[in-house]
């Protein structure tokens, strides 16, 4: 059976900046590039054992990083999408951050003082369950700021990135589109299946009420920060396994690209009694 090659899925995916780009050119349901759920889900076993093959070897050369970033409305899938594209990578090679809403010690710094300290470290996988972006959408639609200081934050944004690209820092920056229809099928989920009760909050469905200003906010977003060194990959969430198929597609390319190879440090057997 094959499987689309991680070029294609790129180029299904990824966009474009500028005002050109529009959200109803990505559908939340896209069954084109895996038109079989079963040859998505094999794809997505065989692309997490590379993962973590290709992870070892980024652990063991110490010289590069990789930052996953997933944004997305409430029940797109960002946990899903991390439990199951790296379920085979060890942890020793793995940062996780969740960033909810700041503390008064985050508060009282800029805003992008919590997320500089996240960032992974080299040799390091790190993935950013929401992230600095929740300055330019909840902020937004919220107004707990105001729009001239929202208006600063998406070129601040993209300076940081291009630092941190030019540092060592390879930047995969995934929107989970999920449909409004298929959000609702989800929360109600959280509310009837008992194992997925404690992950629904009521807060949820105030921004459900504000879908279009996000799905504004989301656009604006994409148009104002998808560069070359960190473009935004805009992922059809209604399908789980389709979804997370897609981004280990583009994990592992990403790793690939590195060319990353075994260090030497030079030791030689024969330089060694072993007894």
């Amino acid at each position: 059976m094959s499987h689309p090659s991680i070029k294609s899925v790129r180029e299904a995916l990824i966009a474009k900046s500028g005002a050109d780009f529009s959200l109803d050119d990505h559908p939340s349901r896209n069954r084109e590039i895996f038109d079989d759920k079963k040859e998505a889900s094999i794809c997505l076993k065989k692309d997490a054992a590379t993962i973590n093959e290709l992870q070892d070897k980024l652990y063991a050369e110490r010289k590069r990083a990789l930052l996953v970033v997933l944004q997305g409305m409430d029940t797109s899938g960002k946990s899903g999408v991390i439990r199951n594209v790296f379920a085979d990578t060890s942890p020793l090679g793995m940062q996780v951050e969740a960033f909810k809403a700041p503390s008064k010690t985050e508060l009282a710094h800029d805003y992008l003082w919590r997320i500089h300290q996240a960032v992974p470290r080299k040799g390091r996988i790190g993935v950013f369950d929401r992230s600095h972006y929740e300055d330019v959408l909840v902020v937004k639609v919220r107004e707990f700021a105001p729009a001239d200081v929202v208006e600063q934050r998406y070129e601040q944004i993209n300076s940081f990135e291009k630092h941190l690209s030019e540092n060592g820092i390879t930047i995969l920056k995934f929107m989970l589109n999920v449909g409004y229809d298929e959000q609702g099928e989800r929360l109600r989920e959280r509310i009837t299946e008992p194992h997925k009760r404690w992950k629904f909050n009521p807060a949820d469905l105030e921004d459900r009420k504000l879908w279009p200003d996000f799905m504004d906010a989301y656009e604006t977003m994409v148009r104002r920060c998808s560069t070359k060194h960190a473009p935004w990959y805009i992922v059809p969430a209604d399908s789980r396994t389709r979804r997370n198929a897609m981004i280990a597609r583009i994990v592992r390319g990403a790793l690939e690209d590195m060319d990353l190879s075994w260090p030497d440090p030079g030791h030689k057997l024969s330089d060694y009694d072993f007894g």
